[in-house]
């Protein structure tokens, strides 16, 4: 579903008119808002398949500090890789991967490990590698990133769109009050009920992401 009709299905459970573009009144503006609240909420819930991406650093020579760009700043990592040696790279803490940068001659070689370390000027997560790369390995970061902020009346929504519409709803209702229909408690309710059985149902598919607490 699209950011509009997104809002739209919210407006209509709430028995209010509908709207041809998210901000056209006051209300359905509102609305918006707790989609894209909900939307945020259920992405933190899981590693959503849908969400994954990879970005491949190309090393270059006595370079070791890298942006993911594009990455921002709330990702999970799924796995990271040097296809180009066959390897598979350890993420280590900050303190140990700045001992290793200063309190010694840094080794150059074939980076086996990473750390992140602080943000660029564009606000995506920077990594530093060690051993620095002593040439060209091609190292792809397997990460689930978050969709941006749902702003266009026709960007679709990435993560399962009932579940989007189910949690903006118990948040209207909170905002709104009761009014003889369900009650924000029980919609929350439901909405739970809803991301358990959505999470349960991939996760037979990606038994590394089996657990989770439903938020």
């Amino acid at each position: 579903m699209t950011y509009l009709e997104l809002v739209n299905d919210v407006l209509v459970r709430l028995r209010e008119p509908t709207v041809s573009t998210v901000i056209q009144t006051a209300y359905s503006t509102l609305i918006g808002k707790f989609v894209n609240d909900a939307k945020r909420q259920i992405e933190d819930a899981y590693a959503w398949n849908v969400l994954g991406q990879t970005i491949t650093l190309s090393t270059v020579a006595g370079t070791y500090s890298y942006s993911l760009t594009g990455s921002g700043q709330k990702f999970q990592v799924i796995d990271v890789l040097n296809v180009t040696s066959n390897i598979g790279m350890k993420n280590i803490d900050f303190a140990s991967m700045n001992r290793k940068q200063n309190f010694s001659t840094p080794v150059s070689g074939i980076p086996s490990e990473y750390a992140f370390d602080g943000v660029d000027g564009s606000y995506d997560t920077k990594v530093t590698l060690y051993p620095r790369p002593d040439g060209v390995y091609s190292i792809p970061f397997s990460l689930t990133i978050p969709q941006a902020t749902l702003s266009s009346n026709s960007t679709v929504v990435a993560v399962p769109d009932v579940l989007v519409v189910q949690n903006a709803y118990a948040r209207a209702l909170v905002e709104r009050g009761e009014d003889g229909g369900l009650s924000s408690s029980e919609a929350y309710l439901l909405y739970k009920s809803m991301l358990s059985d959505y999470i349960a149902l991939e996760g037979t598919r990606y038994p590394e992401n089996q657990e989770f607490v439903a938020v």
